[in-house]
């Protein structure tokens, strides 16, 4: 059983830090300028980066926390959906992918709810944690074309988006299906 603390822990300080550095980073990459660009990818990859650690180091010194808890798959979303927001707004990532990514965040997060009203957690699947990885490699790739604009980069990075695309739908369709079962169970 997770203990719960009071106090923020440094792992949740972690994980406010990626929050803020993620309305950072869509202030930033919006920026017409090249350097804004570098740093908003810095800024993405530092967000990618801090979501292994915090979850790790809360683990490892047994810091895991209730709020931490609560913060940190809103923080990993912060980072993600701005990130996919921004794309879309500069025209690199079709509205409709950024749209099914958000009903698939809302409909996890609707059943995780009901779960949670009777008592049933519905923890963090291999596939999910799968689809999160995909999509921040894709939106790395498709920040970094943003600076260096090759043919390359374009092909690469949307190999990368329509498969965490597709892992997208096929892990919350996998939450959604073993949550129900678990609601019904109750």
């Amino acid at each position: 059983m997770k203990k719960t603390y009071t106090k923020i822990t440094g792992p949740t300080y972690l994980t406010i830090a990626r929050m803020i550095l993620s309305v950072l980073f869509l202030i930033i990459v919006l920026l017409p300028e090249t350097w804004a660009k570098i740093v908003a990818l810095i800024l993405f990859i530092v967000g990618a980066i801090t979501d292994n650690i915090d979850g790790r180091w809360a683990r490892e010194k047994k810091l895991v926390t209730d709020l931490g808890a609560f913060l940190d798959p809103l923080a990993d979303k912060m980072l993600i959906n701005l990130a996919f927001l921004a794309l879309v707004a500069v025209g690199v990532v079709p509205v409709w992918v950024f749209a099914i990514i958000l009903v698939r965040d809302y409909a996890v997060d609707g059943m995780r709810m009901m779960a949670a009203r009777d008592g049933v957690t519905i923890a963090a699947s291999f596939y999910g944690k799968l689809k999160t990885t995909v999509q921040m490699t894709a939106l790395i790739i498709l920040l970094l074309n943003l600076i260096v604009g090759l043919e390359f980069f374009t092909i690469i990075g949307n190999i990368a988006l329509y498969l965490a695309l597709i892992l997208t739908v096929f892990s919350g369709l996998d939450y959604i299906t073993k949550g129900w079962k678990k609601v019904i169970k109750k």
